[in-house]
């Protein structure tokens, strides 16, 4: 992929990635989220996240509006003063709470990732009925 912008034709539009407002223990986790957003740009996806612009939320967000791409981000108006620092990119849409997030985060796409450490959280409740990766970045 490096080097390679060339587009790969997706039959996702919008893809929701699961991921948290921290950078992680390792600095795979920081590596593989900004390849991810590359490679969602790459394949014409557009980016719909937690809304947050730090951690691993504030790089992928960064890496796929760098890539010319539309994002969506969601967030709990409880949370923007922790999770929002300085300037947002693209769409940011405020909720209510982490029900009318997640119902959002679902309602405005194709499918799902889940990045390291967000399984549990997102799992709960069920009722997915969209494709869902998970991703490990373990590497």
């Amino acid at each position: 992929m490096e080097g390679d912008m060339e587009m790969k034709p997706s039959k996702f539009k919008r893809i929701c990635v699961f991921c948290g407002s921290s950078p992680g223990k390792k600095s795979s986790y920081k590596e593989s989220t900004i390849e991810l957003g590359r490679e969602l740009v790459s394949r014409n996806i557009d980016l719909v996240y937690g809304g947050g612009s730090i951690g691993l939320m504030g790089l992928i967000s960064q890496a796929v509006f760098d890539g010319g791409r539309h994002v969506i981000g969601v967030i709990p108006k409880t949370l923007m003063p922790r999770e929002i620092t300085g300037e947002t990119v693209g769409e940011v849409k405020a909720v209510a709470d982490m029900h009318q997030r997640k119902a959002e985060m679902a309602r405005q796409s194709d499918a799902f990732i889940a990045l390291p450490g967000q399984l549990t959280i997102k799992m709960k409740g069920g009722g997915i009925s969209k494709p869902f990766v998970l991703a490990d970045c373990l590497f």
